[in-house]
């Protein structure tokens, strides 16, 4: 009798082990699966960079902007020199800041100038002080536009892209 015993508990832990045995080939093949991809794709997402035009004659300096990016941007534009200077915006386009830079009202799109020019012109020192030459430094600076909700473009000046470096500033 002991012997009928047996054999069905040896024929179920044998069905139960076959079975544990196909799952597991299984799981295998599912931890040890890998695969390789090769390729590129060189992607060019463009940049917005700035250049200003200056003519210089007795008046003082004459400032345009080109825009030889490849998107749209607001420009700002600002003087350095040893003496006061004087903006002026002849045929309008240009609206002075708090900040001392003169800003763009319209946004200058790729490849275009703007089409006002800002004058900015300066008394030159006479008599002991008058020096031999000075320079009269003009940095721009230009930024992406970017919309609002309603699909209205605004900039954001605290990503300002310096002409120099192309560099963001924060």
């Amino acid at each position: 009798m002991r012997k009928l015993h047996k054999k069905p508990l040896v024929l179920a832990a044998a069905a139960i082990a076959l079975t544990g045995s196909l799952t597991v080939g299984s799981a295998m093949a599912y931890f040890t699966t890998y695969a390789t991809a090769g390729g590129g794709v060189k992607m060019n997402m463009g940049f917005t960079t700035t250049v200003p035009d200056e003519k210089i004659d007795e008046k003082g300096k004459h400032v345009t902007i080109i825009n030889k990016g490849d998107y749209d941007c607001f420009v700002r534009v600002k003087a350095f020199a040893p003496v006061a200077l004087t903006y002026l915006a002849p045929d309008g386009g240009w609206q002075a800041g708090d900040d001392g830079y003169w800003y763009y009202e319209s946004v200058l799109p790729a490849g275009e100038t703007t089409k006002q020019e800002l004058n900015i012109s300066y008394q030159f020192p006479s008599g002991d002080e008058k020096a031999s030459e000075f320079n009269v430094v003009v940095i721009q600076e230009c930024t992406p536009v970017l919309f609002d909700e309603n699909g209205n473009a605004y900039a954001d000046w605290n990503h300002a892209v310096t002409a120099d470096s192309g560099d963001t500033q924060e």
